[in-house]
């Protein structure tokens, strides 16, 4: 335990908030291929575990369709109807956090942390699994609330709370498909940020024990962005792309990935995909964040201002 926090600041400025967003709202989804008899359980084709109608409904919305209006719609009814589900109140952190709704932020966190933990004598492996998420999710309200510099020693605390209990829950079951996801998103964003970490072993994480497979897929390809391996990462996302091709989401991380591999190449026509699939990702912009939207525009300008220099 001491070696994954021998560089507390390192560890806390690792994008912690950002995996409140992105990674962890990554690691929470539906499967899409999961029997319909399973309904509720979008992880496991065995053993299932119920998990709630509506939860499910909003997974199907924000990641198999990028729709975030319809998103918000599904989790208020999951909390109204399945008030003990701590994945919908991770979800609504999550949401908050994209927003910029700190307080919202906040509240989220703690109804995750606390349904957690109540969750744990019926459901150890996913209270324990849950109880972690929370204290990760605090964390990131730490940072937010205080800055890097003077949250460290609180975030760092969490930090060591989250592998606390996600060592617990892996102890239940070392092979469940939701917590090798959920922490295989977290390993790769500390891989990617961290000299000591290794992203090829988080990798195999999610390759072989994690699911749904287009979140594994998304996953690694989010990684082998940040570690400028583009090539794969065009790999990975192709991958994602042909389950959920309605996600304007998935198009817009392929932009990303041709943009820079169209620089690191000098490649006029890898760039000009790289615009198509940004305007393929706008095409569906009513239903992202406005600031989302906003940045997807920027980048697009960005792409275009290189392939036509001056």
């Amino acid at each position: 335990m001491t070696k994954r926090f021998s560089s507390p600041r390192l560890v806390v400025s690792a994008k912690l908030t950002t995996f409140a967003q992105t990674a962890f709202a990554g690691a929470i989804a539906l499967n899409l291929w999961v029997n319909p008899s399973l309904a509720g359980d979008p992880f496991r084709n065995r053993e299932p575990h119920q998990i709630g109608n509506q939860t499910e409904a909003a997974f199907k919305a924000i990641f198999q369709q990028g729709n975030y209006p319809a998103t918000d719609r599904y989790l208020e009814q999951a909390l109204s109807k399945e008030p003990n589900e701590p994945l919908a109140y991770a979800m609504k952190a999550s949401l908050a956090y994209g927003n910029k709704d700190w307080a919202k932020l906040d509240t989220y966190s703690q109804k995750t942390l606390e349904t957690g933990q109540k969750l744990i004598p019926n459901d150890p492996l996913r209270g324990n699994l849950y109880t972690a998420v929370g204290h990760f999710l605090e964390g990131a309200v730490v940072i937010t609330r205080e800055g890097t510099v003077n949250g460290v020693p609180q975030a760092l605390s969490r930090l060591r709370q989250v592998y606390e209990y996600l060592d617990k829950a892996e102890a239940i079951s070392a092979n469940d498909p939701e917590l090798n996801l959920i922490k295989g998103y977290m390993d790769l964003l500390l891989a990617v940020n961290l000299p000591f970490a290794s992203p090829d072993q988080a990798i195999r994480r999610l390759e072989q024990n994690a699911s749904p497979g287009y979140l594994v897929d998304r996953g690694i390809a989010l990684a082998y962005r940040d570690l400028k391996r583009y090539p794969q990462a065009l790999e990975y996302v192709n991958r994602a792309i042909k389950t959920t091709s309605d996600n304007p989401e998935i198009y817009y991380l392929k932009a990303q990935i041709l943009k820079q591999l169209g620089q690191k190449e000098k490649s006029q026509q890898i760039i000009q995909e790289a615009i198509a699939n940004f305007d393929k990702a706008l095409t569906k912009k009513s239903q992202l964040p406005g600031d989302l939207v906003k940045q997807i525009e920027r980048e697009r300008r960005s792409a275009v201002s290189l392939k036509n220099p001056g």
